[in-house]
């Protein structure tokens, strides 16, 4: 592999895999043109040549820079470089390609993607569309677009199937995918979990607001028995009282003997001197009273 094929390491990606790391490709540099040696030339085609090979010296001067810039990690100027070498020259696939590179490193994985798609409009070799296709599966890895990822690695594959770094990524994707649907399902399960727990805990809820509801009731019920037993008490009592005054005015006088009679009699007469006397004093006159018996 010469020095244009080169690799690189991205930042290691910190997942359960360890710190391991997805693997770029380094940007490209152009190739001189080589001129033909002719024994019969005319002075318009020694100019014409002499003005491609000036604007492809230039051209290739300015990738060169950007290249140079990247493998300083001045990867803004590298942008700056390759972006102007694409103004000059938008059918520029080195341009195009390295520029993706630039972005890439700089987080912008949208814009590297639009960079990497040109590039391939302007791939001549399956050599070049299977290093587009590495490089656009790295970028739709760090944009975790690992579906998608894994299909541009596949297609890298397709067309050189001996790569042993593009094996690597897609190795590396196909675990992050696994991961991630692991993490999904234990999420959904926890989900799952959660609504089962809500379920049992409305359902609990209710089942003890139905108690709470029935003794409420059970408590009412036993209150109104309850009453219902004070105001036939207070009633039975009412009625015994009733009855109990009833008996007594039937009830006839008791009676007595005739020696008690009499005693009672002679009480009563005693009583009468007694008044009589006591009214003779305060008034000077004697108060008929009338006998009764």
């Amino acid at each position: 592999m010469n020095s244009t094929n080169k690799l690189i390491k991205t930042e290691a990606l910190q997942t359960s895999l360890g710190d391991e790391a997805i693997r770029l490709r380094l940007p490209r540099r152009p190739k001189g043109i080589g001129l033909l040696a002719m024994t019969r030339i005319n002075s318009l085609i020694i100019i014409t040549l002499f003005c491609v090979s000036t604007a492809f010296s230039q051209d290739r001067s300015t990738i060169n820079n950007g290249v140079d810039k990247y493998e300083k990690n001045d990867f803004t100027g590298a942008t700056e470089n390759f972006q102007k070498s694409i103004d000059e020259k938008f059918e520029n696939y080195e341009g195009h390609f390295n520029l993706g590179d630039a972005l890439y490193k700089q987080g912008k994985y949208e814009d590297a993607l639009k960079s990497y798609k040109n590039a391939l409009s302007l791939a001549q070799t399956d050599e070049q569309k299977a290093e587009i296709y590495h490089n656009v599966g790295n970028s739709l890895l760090k944009s975790q677009k690992l579906e998608e990822s894994i299909g541009a690695y596949t297609e890298s594959l397709k067309l050189n199937p001996d790569d042993l770094d593009t094996k690597y990524n897609l190795s590396y994707a196909l675990k992050q995918m696994q991961q991630q649907q692991k993490d999904q399902d234990k999420k959904q399960d926890k989900n799952d979990k959660n609504k089962d727990d809500k379920k049992d805990q409305d359902k609990n809820k209710d089942e003890n607001q139905d108690k709470q509801d029935k003794d409420k009731d059970k408590k009412e019920d036993q209150n109104k028995d309850q009453d219902k037993k004070d105001d036939q008490q207070n009633q039975d009592q009412k009625n015994d009282k009733q009855d109990d005054q009833q008996n007594q005015e039937k009830q006839p006088p008791p009676e007595i003997s005739k020696e008690e009679a009499q005693r009672i009699l002679n009480a009563l007469k005693d009583d009468e001197k007694d008044l009589q006397k006591e009214l003779r004093k305060k008034k000077g006159k004697a108060v008929k009273v009338e006998k009764d018996w």
